[in-house]
C-alpha cells in the first residue's frame, strides 16, 4: 500500500523490520496489557513475530525514520486491520487518523468491510469509532469492531 500525507509516507515492510516492530508493539501495548493482567514480556513480541507479514504490512516513515506500522490482510471475506502501532512521540497528533483515512479510502474503493479487534479500555477504540467502526462482539479482553465500505469517516485529523 503506497500512501503519503503531510510529513509521512508508507513503505512496504521488509523482513528486517520485524524486530523493531515487535519492540514498538511491546512499548505501545504494555499499559493496556498490564491493566488487563495480560502483559508478558516474551509473548507480546512473539505474537507479532508469529503473524508478521511483509506482504500485508506497511511501515509508517517520518523524516526517514520508522514511526509505526499498519497491517491490512484479507481473511474471512473482510480486510483485517492489525498491528496498527505508532511510536509514542507520534501519538495524539492526528497521524493515526490520517493513516487510518488512507487505509479506509483504499478498502472503500475495493468495497471491502474492515474488521479489527482492540483491547478493552484502549484509547484506540475512540479513534476507530470516529472512523465508522462499530462493535460486533466483545469478551473480557477484546472488542471486535467492523466498518462496512463507505461508513462515515472522520473528516479531520
Amino acid at each position: 500500500m503506497a500512501a503519503h500525507g503531510a510529513g509521512w509516507t508508507l513503505r512496504p515492510a521488509a523482513a528486517a523490520d520485524v524486530e523493531r516492530i515487535a519492540e514498538l508493539r511491546a512499548a505501545v501495548m504494555r499499559g493496556d496489557l498490564e491493566r488487563l493482567g495480560r502483559y508478558d514480556e516474551h509473548r507480546v513480541r512473539q505474537r507479532l513475530r508469529d503473524s508478521f507479514s511483509t506482504r500485508h504490512t506497511s511501515i509508517i516513515v517520518i523524516d526517514g525514520d520508522l514511526a509505526g506500522c499498519v497491517t491490512v490482510r484479507p481473511a474471512e471475506g473482510r480486510q483485517w486491520l492489525e498491528h496498527f502501532y505508532l511510536a509514542p512521540p507520534w501519538q495524539g497528533r492526528g497521524l493515526g487518523s490520517a493513516i487510518l483515512r488512507a487505509v479506509l479510502e483504499r478498502t472503500d474503493e475495493q468495497g471491502m468491510t474492515v474488521a479489527l479487534n482492540v483491547l478493552q479500555g484502549s484509547a484506540a477504540r475512540r479513534l476507530y469509532e470516529r472512523h465508522g467502526f462499530v462493535v460486533e462482539a466483545q469478551d473480557p479482553i477484546d472488542v471486535f469492531m467492523v466498518r462496512p465500505p463507505g461508513a462515515s469517516t472522520a473528516a479531520k485529523a
